[in-house]
């Protein structure tokens, strides 16, 4: 194996507020011939998505935080270069957890493979990925059904592109709400949806109620904060919330609860909370639906690419300052070079 040099991003401090160029470094590493059972990995593509922004607090949550002068970890689909490992070729296309940088070295156990036949290969982050099975157990841990009316928050996101039109190939009625004309547009245009509205255009409440005059069925909340109340208000009688996200508060101190919870007592609502980690053993389901979906061109993986690590932290910064439609994805070579070559 000749030494490789790798590039990763890793974490300078810990963010105060909306993440800054500061919070992060890029270093190299030099990676060491590979041991037996292990696999040199080129990343081609790697995921920023909201939820590492938790990571990157100190504290107990549902997932270790990240520490500080390490490389952070995240999605990423790349490609086998050099392998000391009987399962795994070179020129294997993989999805590992190692993203944030380059290169990496892994263990057979910590590559899923996948198939080059699926283009651009960055749909293993998005609609195939981790985001299209949050938004296909979202939908399901509240039993989404034909004629329900769904109104998504953080529509034009990775998860509520995908989860607007798995309602839609439901038969549900979709409401949307992001976060510019532009993208509303894309929601309607491309998504199929039946409502799009840009949340910052006029009062919430206001467009929600204009759009679902008759109230809504299931919230898929994205956003929480305000967002959530307006959802509350607008809920019908044993209306279902998924609680998926609350990207409204992630860079802010926690704040009180909605101002009209009673409404949940009132309506006789349900509110789901969802860990997609908890859906692993039906994965092999969400791949065999949504992919056929993706094949038939039911369903589209909306995404934005940003090229090069070394614009990896503006990528993941611009996820709070809503600079992607659907998945942010940062493409990490300009061009796949034949396999195993280095």
């Amino acid at each position: 194996m000749t030494t490789v040099i790798s590039r990763e991003i890793r974490l300078a401090s810990r963010p105060t507020g909306i993440p800054t160029a500061a919070n992060f470094v890029l270093a190299s590493r030099e990676l060491g011939p590979l041991q037996d059972h292990e696999v040199l990995v080129r990343n081609l593509f790697m995921s920023v998505d909201p939820y590492m922004r938790g990571r990157m607090n100190e504290g107990k949550s549902y997932i270790p935080p990240f520490e500080i002068g390490k490389p952070l970890s995240g999605a990423a689909v790349g490609e086998v270069i050099e392998s000391r490992a009987p399962e795994c070729k070179p020129g294997d296309a993989v999805v590992s957890s190692l993203g944030w940088r380059e290169y990496c070295i892994a263990s057979p156990q910590e590559l899923k493979p996948v198939s080059r036949e699926v283009q651009p290969l960055s749909v293993y982050l998005g609609a195939l990925g981790m985001p299209g099975m949050t938004a296909w157990a979202g939908l399901h841990c509240v039993d989404v059904k034909a004629g329900d009316v769904v109104y998504l928050s953080g529509a034009a996101g990775a998860v509520g592109s995908v989860a607007g039109q798995l309602a839609k190939l439901y038969g549900c009625r979709v409401i949307g709400s992001t976060g510019s004309d532009e993208k509303a547009e894309t929601l309607r245009r491309e998504c199929g949806f039946d409502v799009a509205f840009n949340y910052k255009k006029g009062p919430l409440l206001d467009q929600l109620n204009a759009a679902a005059p008759d109230g809504i069925d299931v919230y898929f909340d994205n956003v929480g904060g305000e967002t959530l109340e307006a959802a509350l208000t607008a809920m019908r009688v044993h209306g279902r919330i998924i609680a998926c996200g609350g990207i409204s508060g992630y860079n802010d101190p926690p704040r009180p609860g909605p101002s009209n919870l009673m409404y949940m007592v009132a309506k006789r609502l349900t509110m789901k909370g969802l860990l997609v980690g908890d859906w692993q053993d039906r994965k092999d389901e969400f791949e065999k639906e949504v992919g056929g979906y993706l094949r038939s061109g039911k369903l589209k993986n909306l995404a934005t690419t940003v090229e090069g690590i070394d614009n990896a932290a503006d990528a993941f910064i611009g996820l709070f300052r809503g600079k992607n439609i659907g998945k942010m994805v940062v493409k990490l070579v300009a061009k796949e070079t034949e396999p195993g070559k280095m």
